[in-house]
């Protein structure tokens, strides 16, 4: 048997320190073949190990074994094929010890399997029974191998594989056994709980599923961020590697706006208007329109009646008041009224008309407004980000009544005024990718219309919306205009042939001219945040106790209630009894 374990430090040591230091220390006795041998490196130099002998030195610097996971329990996923019998999981029981020590080098020259197997699971700290099937079989195989940086637990690892060999564990007595892997059983499910520090279990779920294969699954706990991965022990390197790309921290992006709204509204308006006049002139003309054929009025003193009194014969009698009959009539509408027995009654005619009326207006008027909004927001990559300045104005929405049912009315509110949605991607070399859409909206006017009879208001909206895309560098500012509204109105009113008459025609015309212009201009400072962007604020917050604050008591001034006078007054002095010696 020919095992070697050479350490490239301590032949180093040796090299460094051969002149004139072989008499520091003894010489390190050779260890019998087959016994590895613990002890450090000497500073003297020692001769090689004898063959089939296990020399294992402490490391300098060791390094932190790979992750072993652990077999999976079925009672968890009774629907995968599990099994805890496999050489990993039993290697993890090793992990305690110091065998999980990086070995600089491990050399077998030519040894028999069995006992290249023995050797590694003994330094390795594996408690093992080899199969009696193994131990039968008179022509092992030889093993040659050469390994460097390496622990001796993933050297049995490697040479078990090599040759269709596992390790069966028994967590009862906590020994293993050595056998050989059957063709047919399928690689083992693991399950591993990974922790995810930026990332959602919901983003990465799927991408990690397609890399498993058809007997693995992927699944997600939202609350505590975590995701658990049943897979089996050759495709853990797979997911672990995705997922140390995607769960990285999303960058954040700085999105500065400044809007810009001017509106110029200038008025004229000059001339006399005869629309009054000339437009809508009514004129009647009548003895007037019978209103009340039937009326009564009442007359003081009475119409004078003659009543036959006994022994005076006739006498004329007038009352205080009578009543009669009277027709009324209305000569402002116009309209003609003939009586049979009198004709035109009221013989008089009426003409009526609306009479002369004119507006004379001589006047300019402007109206300047100004509107900055400089918003500001910190968004995430690919979010998107809305900066709104707006007024909810009510829309009231009529439901008729019927028979059956009373009118009723609902309303609901809309959003007029400026309204900017930003949604950036951060690109390669400090590019930031812009979604931008800038709405501008508000009332323009009100529109009427009869439907059924019934008058109906309702509002007109005028609205400015742009969508673009862009890439612009970081720190840059881009500019966004064209969002112009410029409408001209110009109205004249005249009287014909009187309005064009020279010099006096100017009385006779009215010329109105009104122009509304508004235009919007966004500006858009998007800046990539950098972690050295964030200020560490220090507070005592939560470690300082919030003082208690007592419920001030009324007084009798002030409180509702009526005073109890059979308790007595708290703030009053406590009185001693009179002690009398």
């Amino acid at each position: 048997m020919k095992i070697r374990l050479m350490f490239v430090a301590a032949a180093l040591a040796i090299c460094a320190g051969v002149s004139g230091q072989n008499d520091a220390a003894p010489a390190a006795p050779a260890a019998p073949a087959g016994q590895p041998t613990n002890a450090p490196a000497a500073p003297a130099a020692a001769p090689d190990a004898q063959p089939g002998s296990l020399t294992n030195a402490p490391v300098a610097a060791p390094t932190n074994a790979p992750t072993i996971v652990e077999p999976i329990n079925s009672a968890v996923l009774p629907s995968a094929a599990l099994s805890t019998n496999s050489t990993a999981a039993a290697l993890e029981l090793a992990r305690t010890n110091n065998a999980s020590e990086v070995v600089p080098l491990i050399v077998i020259d030519d040894v028999p399997l069995i006992d290249a197997v023995k050797n590694l699971a003994r330094q390795a700290g594996l408690n093992y029974i080899p199969d009696p099937k193994l131990l039968s079989v008179s022509n092992q195989p030889n093993v040659t191998l050469r390994l460097e940086n390496i622990t001796a637990q993933d050297a049995l690892l490697a040479v078990l594989e090599t040759y269709n060999l596992q390790v069966v564990h028994d967590p009862r007595v906590k020994v293993s056994r050595i056998t050989v892997k059957d063709p047919k059983a399928e690689d083992p499910l693991f399950s591993k709980v990974i922790q995810l520090r930026y990332a959602q279990p919901t983003n990465v779920i799927d991408i990690l599923k397609r890399s498993l294969s058809k007997r693995g699954d992927v699944l997600g706990d939202p609350r505590t961020s975590q995701i658990i991965v049943v897979a089996t022990e050759k495709e853990f390197p797979v997911i672990e590697e995705l997922i140390a790309k995607l769960d990285t921290a999303t960058r954040q992006v700085l999105i500065e706006a400044q809007l810009w709204e001017s509106a110029k509204n200038p008025r004229s308006v000059k001339g006399i208007d005869w629309s009054g006049t000339l437009e809508a002139q009514n004129v009647t003309f009548g003895n007037g329109r019978l209103v009340n054929p039937s009326g009564t009025t009442t007359v003081t003193p009475g119409d004078p009646t003659i009543v036959n009194i006994p022994g005076r014969g006739p006498t004329t009698v007038t009352p205080g008041s009578s009543t009669k009959s009277i027709a009324t009539y209305n000569p402002v509408n116009g309209g003609m009224v003939l009586d049979t027995a009198r004709g035109f009654h009221p013989a008089t005619a009426f003409l009526n008309a609306d009479g002369l009326k004119a507006v004379i207006s001589f006047l300019n008027s402007d109206n300047d407004t100004e509107v900055v909004a400089t918003p500001r927001a910190v968004t995430m990559d690919n979010q998107l980000a809305q900066l709104s300045i707006t007024r909810a104005f009510p829309i009231f929405k009529i439901t008729p009544g019927s028979a059956n049912s009373p009118a009723g009315a609902e309303i609901t509110y809309t959003n007029l005024g400026t309204i900017l949605q930003v949604t950036p991607h951060i690109a390669a070399n400090s590019n930031i990718s812009l979604r931008v859409i800038p709405e501008v909206s508000d009332i323009s006017a009100v529109d009427h219309q009869v439907v059924n009879g019934v008058e109906n208001t309702a509002n007109i909206y005028a609205i400015r919306r742009m969508e673009t895309h862009v890439m612009i560098p970081s720190g840059n500012t881009l500019v966004l205009g064209g969002l112009i509204s410029d409408r001209s109105q110009q109205q004249i009113n005249k009287v014909p042939v009187l309005g064009d008459a020279p010099g006096i025609g100017y009385f006779f015309r009215k010329t109105s001219k009104s122009r509304d212009k508004s235009n919007l201009i966004v500006f858009i400072t998007p800046t990539i945040v950098q972690d050295y962007d964030f200020q560490v604020a220090s507070t005592d917050f939560l470690q300082t106790k919030q003082p208690d604050r007592p419920e001030p008591k009324d007084s009798f001034w002030d409180s509702a209630k009526p005073h109890d006078w059979t308790k007595p007054k708290e703030n009053a002095p406590e009185t001693k009894p009179l002690r009398v010696d």
